[in-house]
């Protein structure tokens, strides 16, 4: 699944800019010119990664990312801060906020894609952007598509991130708690029943596959992709 990117840029043009780049590299951008508008959207669902301005009109970037830290259902969200300020003690006082990353104005959108990149490999692999091939079937993350010898699958969009989970990370097993932690995040109305209805979901699509015994029951522990 392409990871949702929220962009906190007042200035119209850069906006664009980044997310015209981002777009063409595979991602969702989602875009806010000020940063109480990006709460509202955060509110609503948690992007995958914060690309934010320094200096926004009303609420600051320093100023956000430090009530996005303070948030325990937000605090894991990464962050790449930009700014035309290029002193070290601004980019000290930005990384100190919780920025996980720093570039100066003007920016390379190739280097900030290829930092996103980085970022999500590390913080989040199942988001990673590369086709996974197993057993026949292929998943790929940037078109969002599951097909197993070249016929296309339909499949949900958290079975397809389950799955792309569980691809990314076989004979392994997961408890329902480290899946819910994976898939959705701190999300406190999500219990562990949600997972059991989402790999049933998944399971039912995967009996149009000859794979249709991928997602293996671990009594007691949880779930984990085992191929026959």
């Amino acid at each position: 699944m392409a990871a949702n990117i929220l962009i906190v840029e007042d200035e119209e043009s850069i906006l664009e800019l980044i997310a015209i780049n981002l777009h063409q590299a595979g991602f969702n951008p989602i875009r806010s010119l000020n940063a109480e508008f990006a709460e509202k959207i955060i509110r609503e669902a948690l992007p995958d990664l914060i690309v934010l301005d320094w200096m926004l009109p009303g609420m600051d970037g320093v100023e956000f990312a430090k009530r996005v830290r303070g948030n325990s259902a937000t605090k894991n969200i990464p962050i790449i801060m930009l700014t035309a300020k290029s002193e070290e003690d601004n980019k000290l006082k930005g990384l100190n906020t919780g920025a996980d990353d720093y570039m100066t104005k003007p920016f390379s959108p190739k280097e900030l894609i290829a930092r996103i990149k980085a970022i999500l490999r590390r913080n989040a692999p199942e988001l990673g952007d590369e086709p996974i091939n197993m057993a026949g079937l292929t998943l790929d993350p940037v078109k969002h598509l599951l097909k197993e010898d070249g016929k296309i699958i339909s499949i949900g969009p958290t079975e397809f991130k389950l799955l792309n989970f569980f691809m990314r990370n076989p004979d392994r097993v997961f408890s329902r708690n480290q899946i819910l932690d994976k898939i959705w995040g701190n999300k406190s109305d999500i219990d562990d029943r949600t997972v059991d209805v989402h790999i049933k979901r998944l399971r039912d699509t995967l009996k149009h596959t000859r794979q249709h015994t991928l997602i293996k029951t671990v009594r007691g522990l949880g779930y984990r992709l085992t191929i026959d």
